[in-house]
């Protein structure tokens, strides 16, 4: 499994069972993805990476805060 985060958000690669646990552990430490995305992006140190194909946001969706399940 990848993550990759990068200035419009992010990205995580691999198997549906994989992202499940993953999404999972993190419900433990953070509320929200939001809230997660903004304590990987201030601590990390190395480069940011890129994702080859991220997904645009639709005019009509909601911009709601929904916590990770």
């Amino acid at each position: 499994m990848n993550i990759y985060v990068h200035q419009h958000g992010v990205v995580l690669t691999g198997k549906a069972w994989e992202i499940k646990a993953k999404l999972k552990e993190l419900r433990h430490s953070y509320p929200t993805v939001e809230s997660w995305l903004q304590s990987v992006e201030g601590t990390s140190s190395r480069p940011k990476r890129t994702a080859s194909a991220t997904a645009k946001k639709k005019a009509g969706s909601s911009a709601k805060l929904r916590p990770i399940v």
